[in-house]
């Protein structure tokens, strides 16, 4: 079953094809005048343009034309050649019963794909920090958005698990614990099998070792060189690494999970790693591979380019290898193992030039298909009140968790005072991670915007405390009707403006979910929730639905809320928050 509205543009397309004009898709809008229709068709101006005529007197004749199969309540041309159309309440019923059915007959899309979403970046034995919070969010909800709409969708944590951060901590413990196996030469025994730092010590260590690195230059050699010790096997500090592996690791899972971030593959820089020999041996064969100045290098800059495009360093002059290298043997994997249509790379705007490099590297040898997708999707940066980017008190970087301890103790202060416990504890955190993450989400993708813990958890306005208390209202709503044995199975009649307003920004479900996916932005989804939420709310506001005395109106009016109560429940996990029992 198509969507609604994608089956009135068919037919509009029809029509305009019938009468000798060929256009390549109509796209139906909400009406932005409700007084004219509830959808607006708006291409009739560039019909005109084409075919050099007059738009009125094309949008004349699609009106006439359409008039005569008597499909809609009511379709009439405004100014220029806007056609505005408004649907019988016939097919909104049938519509509003269709959904009620079946709430995801909306979530589809055109040749579902395979994505590979990769928006983690975790530095392994460093804490989740701010700077965390957009990436796990945008791509968490990225990935359900894909998914709801039937592509197969992978996330990678990819955590940074390789690099000099694990060097550092492992130095810094060296310094502390000189005694330990793991840096004993020619250690032939078993290490052993618990871990000797706990998350506490890397939280403390990796300070302390990365302010000693950039003010002592001995001490970042040391670094370099145990970095370069355990990326060569050594045995003592690849079991040590294991150790802070594991400790570091589920200290993350625990931060995203909290989150309600997940990913389907835990992998990291490391697991890349493996597969640099092979790749480099591939990318020689093709004759990419030139030296310069003792590293080396692939080309990838084009003729046609209006910026300077460096080259992908692969190997530096010392031997190590660059974090190009380390990305484009992501893909290599990634497409041996995966075979994905697309990959997603979520990082802020600065990364920009890195993905051009990596991408054309990976296109040029042929790593990808040449119809693979290879799209960076950037973002902008969640500041303070005081409009900078947002730190602690003392001007530190805030962790992830400090964060969301500060929106959950602002929303705790909004919970029915009788709730108490770890129940109260439970709700308080859903509802200030639905503040957290709505805030995060509302705006464009690549806007700024200023996070204001007591503002964004509001239950008046545009927050996601609203829309969890609404939703939860609809639930106990259904409730008290089962509870009194009160039936609600169809949709009957169209009784009043209200209840005819939601159900004519139902229809637009399926353009809403599109526009996100093909925006790789959440605000459309965002603004359709508060929207819906809101119409709702003023048709509650009218209506005395289980008190009613006509019962095609209760049974009508409690359907209703069934399918509002669906769909944002279906939406809010889209944007991963949970919807508690009550607040």
């Amino acid at each position: 079953m198509q969507p609604f509205i994608k089956e009135e543009e068919e037919y509009i397309k029809s029509k305009l094809v019938e009468l000798g004009y060929e256009i390549k898709e109509v796209v139906l809008n909400v009406s932005s005048r409700p007084e004219l229709g509830d959808y607006q068709f708006n291409g009739i101006m560039g019909l005109g343009k084409e075919y050099h005529k007059n738009p009125r007197e094309i949008g004349q004749e699609l009106v006439d034309l359409i008039k005569k199969d008597n499909k809609y309540k009511d379709i009439n041309m405004a100014g220029p050649g806007f056609i505005n159309i408004s649907f019988s309440d016939e097919k909104l019923i049938k519509h509003a019963n269709e959904l009620n059915d079946n709430i995801s007959i909306n979530y589809q899309i055109d040749n579902p794909r395979t994505i590979f979403l990769d928006y983690g970046g975790a530095n392994v034995a460093k804490a989740l920090h701010v700077g965390h919070l957009r990436s796990a969010n945008i791509g968490e909800a990225l990935k359900r958005l894909a998914a709801s709409l039937g592509n197969k969708a992978i996330a990678d944590a990819h955590l940074g698990d390789w690099g000099r951060p694990i060097g550092l901590v492992m130095l810094e413990l060296k310094k502390e614990h000189p005694d330990l196996p793991y840096f004993a030469e020619n250690y032939k025994g078993e290490y052993p099998k618990e871990s000797p730092v706990t998350n506490e010590d890397l939280m403390r260590m990796y300070p302390i070792a990365s302010s000693k690195a950039k003010e002592d230059e001995e001490y970042m050699n040391e670094a370099r060189e145990i970095t370069a010790k355990f990326q060569s096997g050594d045995r003592g500090l690849i079991a040590l690494w294991n150790h802070i592996m594991a400790v570091s690791k589920k200290d993350i899972k625990d931060s995203y999970d909290r989150l309600n971030t997940t990913f389907e593959v835990w992998e990291g820089e490391s697991d890349a790693d493996k597969y640099v020999p092979e790749m480099i041996e591939y990318l020689e064969k093709k004759r990419l591979v030139e030296d310069s100045q003792g590293a080396r290098i692939i080309e990838v800059k084009e003729e046609n380019d209006d910026h300077e495009v460096p080259p992908l360093l692969l190997v530096k002059s010392n031997g190590a290898l660059s974090y190009e290298t380390t990305d484009l043997a992501c893909i290599w994997e990634r497409m041996h193992k995966w075979k994905p249509d697309e990959i997603w790379y979520l990082t802020d705007s600065r990364q920009a030039l890195h993905f051009e490099i990596v991408f054309r590297a990976a296109k040029k040898a042929q790593i990808v298909n040449e119809d693979t997708n290879l799209e960076f999707i950037p973002f902008g940066t969640m500041n303070g009140i005081d409009g900078k980017p947002f730190k602690t008190r003392d001007g530190g970087t805030m962790k992830l968790d400090d964060l969301l301890d500060l929106a959950t103790k602002e929303c705790e202060k909004r919970i029915l005072p009788n709730i108490s416990g770890k129940e109260r504890e439970n709700i308080a955190n859903k509802v200030g991670i639905s503040a957290v993450k709505y805030a995060d989400l509302l705006p464009f993708r690549l806007t700024d915007y200023i996070f204001d813990p007591v503002k964004f958890s509001d239950l008046q306005g545009k927050t996601g405390p609203y829309l969890l208390y609404s939703t939860i209202r609809m639930k106990s709503l259904l409730s008290k009707a089962n509870e009194e044995n009160i039936a609600y199975k169809k949709v009957k009649v169209i009784s009043d403006e209200y209840q005819r307003n939601i159900m004519v920004a139902l229809l637009n479900i399926n353009n809403v979910l599109l526009k996100s996916f093909e925006s790789r932005s959440l605000n459309d989804i965002c603004e359709h929730l508060y929207k819906i939420t809101n119409i709702y709310n003023n048709f509650y506001y009218q209506n005395r639905i289980l008190t009613e005395t006509d019962k095609d109106k209760r049974e009508t009016w409690l359907t209703l809320t069934k399918i509002v109560y669906d769909n944002n429940c279906k939406m809010l996990d889209i944007l991963g928050i949970e919807v508690p029992d009550r607040m």
